[in-house]
């Protein structure tokens, strides 16, 4: 067999693990919302194609000249589409066929993805408007293969920085720098002559045929070096290597006064701490709530009134929406010890809603600062910290009633994913666009102090009442508890 045959074959095999799936039923209902999300990314990148293309006066390189910016976004949105090939790999490891192989395969495959190609939704028209403004066939043939082979290139070296990231967050600090790398000379000089003779040069650099040898040869280095990080890191999960090193057992005996709920505050801080999955999400949520509320305070980027809203609601929200998308998913690797005792659950549920509330602290105290400084109002800034403990801690604790998939507490690189079903889609976006949709209407028709107001008090309503709502939440999920359970044991790993 050789390995066009192997690719069809894992490929083949790929969708039939899909249909295969306890979560099939979910997985239809995520395409949806994925199709229906690339279609209109298209549409906004077929727009874009034509803004640039029609500034362009017919030179054929004006699109190069910004791909370090269109690169930079590529790799952000790649977090959320796209997997590290070893995470399929696992069941091809111990095949009698070379190693790499199967890495191979699937690093050819992430080459030729459709988010890929959709790209080109941007390429094309600006190719076609610039051909029709002066520029030659062969130039705009050039700029669309170039343009494509730079996302493609882009693709791997999200690749080489997720998977080093999976095992260690500071990696995001080189991925960072190296993003940022392109625009370093502005430091220097950031007049407006000196920006558009840096991008003009990135554009001549792009087109000439050194530019090109240049993609060429970096494609082909990190397709070799990916393929030795994959396969490596993928065998040492597999192989299960322990890690021996001792270390300091913390009690938070604080907790305890707090009985049953203390435990299981004990329990959600120790797994965010120890636990690698979970650790890694924590520091990354963390870390993006600490920088967006230190730039939105402290910097002039976000100074309109609606992105002023928009940015410190993120900065309240982003930390408890990452970590409780998938409620219930960690502890689906012993919910059958859970189910042991009575409203062991219920006290769950009540530990991580204190958890979480109380983590809204930390973005408060950083933009405290900001108030002084008149930048905020301290009833904004309560009114948001007061609508993501109740409204949106209310909404998105809702999804522990249906999800049902376990997530893995260590595994990283061949972990599964997770699809969600329609109730679950539905309710992340309520959470998601729920409260833009209040500070919109509330802005357009009765201000923005009265709109703060009735945050507050929709707010601090939902808080006062957690336990209510809490207790409906349990009661909906003993309702569902067998069906529950057999979806987290079908999908441990």
């Amino acid at each position: 067999m050789n390995k066009l045959q192997l690719f069809r074959l894992l490929r083949h095999n790929t969708n039939l693990s899909y249909k295969r799936s306890p979560a099939f039923e979910q997985n239809q209902w995520a395409k949806v919302l994925m199709y229906l999300g690339a279609g209109l990314f298209c549409i906004y990148l077929i727009l874009y194609g034509t803004i640039i293309g029609a500034t362009a006066d017919g030179e054929a390189d004006t699109i190069l000249r910004f791909m370090p910016i269109v690169l930079a976004i590529d790799f952000s949105l790649r977090f959320i589409v796209q997997t590290t090939p070893a995470m399929m790999v696992k069941p091809y490891i111990l095949l009698p066929i070379s190693r790499y192989t199967a890495i191979e395969c699937f690093l050819v495959s992430s080459h030729c993805s459709g988010y890929n190609f959709l790209w080109l939704g941007m390429f094309l028209p600006y190719a076609v408007i610039v051909f029709f403004a002066g520029a030659t066939i062969w130039q705009a043939l050039y700029v669309v293969i170039a343009a494509e082979l730079l996302i493609i290139l882009n693709s791997q070296v999200y690749l080489f920085f997720r998977t080093l990231i999976n095992r260690n967050v500071l990696w995001t600090i080189p991925a960072i720098i190296l993003y940022a790398l392109p625009f370093s000379p502005l430091l220097l000089n950031a007049s407006d002559k000196a920006i558009s003779k840096l991008f003009e040069t990135y554009g001549q650099v792009a087109m000439s045929p050194f530019g090109f040898l240049f993609i060429l040869l970096a494609l082909t280095l990190l397709f070799f070096v990916n393929r030795h990080f994959q396969f490596k890191y993928v065998y040492e999960e597999i192989s299960r290597k322990k890690d021996r090193e001792l270390k300091t057992i913390s009690s938070f005996a604080f907790l305890e006064r707090f009985g049953i709920v203390g435990e299981y505050l004990k329990i959600e801080l120790k797994s965010n701490l120890r636990n690698k999955a979970m650790k890694q999400r924590c520091i990354a949520s963390l870390s993006l709530m600490v920088v967006f509320s230190m730039l939105v305070a402290y910097t002039p980027i976000y100074d309109g009134t609606m992105m002023t809203n928009f940015w410190c609601l993120y900065c309240f929200a982003i930390y408890s929406v990452t970590s409780l998308i998938k409620i219930m998913g960690q502890e689906g690797n012993y919910i059958d010890l859970l189910m042991t005792r009575r409203e062991n659950i219920l006290s769950l549920l009540k530990a991580k809603y204190l958890f979480y509330s109380v983590m809204l602290i930390i973005p408060y105290v950083i933009m405290i600062p900001a108030v002084f400084t008149g930048k905020y109002t301290l009833l904004m800034l309560t009114a948001y910290l007061l609508l993501v403990a109740g409204f949106i801690h209310f909404v998105i604790f809702q999804l522990a009633v249906y999800n049902k998939q376990t997530l893995p507490l260590q595994q990283k690189v061949t972990g599964r994913g997770n699809l969600e079903n329609g109730m679950q889609i539905v309710i992340e976006l309520l959470a998601l666009f729920g409260p833009g949709v209040i500070v919109g209407i509330g802005y357009i028709t009765v201000g923005l102090d009265a709109t703060y107001v009735f945050m507050c008090v929709l707010g601090l309503a939902l808080l006062l009442t957690h336990p209510l709502w809490l207790r409906n939440i349990y009661y909906r999920m003993m309702r569902r508890r067998y069906k529950n359970i057999e979806g987290f044991r079908s999908t441990r790993v």
